[in-house]
């Protein structure tokens, strides 16, 4: 290396020396990004009797489907109805083997299925209905088994049933 090589600031090679070391070459701005794009255009959602359109008014509604399982609000009258006769308390399983004897000719072909746990399907709508009746203060589990009206379960009116 000859004198010229070293730095005369620093006393460093000029190849190390940021004296000595070419200027970095600046990169490119980066270029610009486009606009966004426009969002896609929504539609408000209309029925075919409202649009007007070519459905018009005139187009009957699509029928209802059936269906296959009993709703659970339509065991707690036969439930409240089931434990006054019994005297406002009784075990769950002769309760559900009541029900049943009851509604057996009324239970869908749904409810007759097992469900996940295994358990009859109209069994846990019932269950359900069970558990909506002790949230609305009709009926109590005084202990594991055993289902029980509450005193404004046992004056409580239960409406009209069909008979079953």
């Amino acid at each position: 290396m000859s004198a010229t090589d070293y730095c005369d600031l620093c006393d460093l090679p000029l190849s190390t020396c940021v004296h000595g070391m070419p200027k970095p070459v600046e990169p490119p701005p980066p270029a610009k990004k486009a606009p966004p794009k426009a969002s896609p255009v929504t539609r408000r959602r209309t029925t075919p009797a409202s649009s007007g359109g070519a459905f018009g008014s005139s187009a009957p509604a699509a029928p209802a489907r059936p269906r296959r399982r009993t709703p659970a609000v339509d065991f707690k009258p036969w439930i409240v109805k089931l434990l006054q006769e019994a005297g406002g308390q009784a075990e769950s399983d002769d309760l559900l083997s009541d029900l049943e004897q009851r509604l057996g000719d009324v239970l869908r072909p749904g409810d007759l299925e097992s469900g996940p746990t295994g358990e009859l399907r109209w069994r846990t709508a019932a269950r359900t209905a069970r558990k909506e009746l002790a949230d609305d203060g009709l009926l109590l589990a005084p202990r594991p088994g055993t289902w029980a009206l509450t005193d404004r379960g046992r004056v409580e009116w239960v409406p009209d049933l069909p008979s079953a």
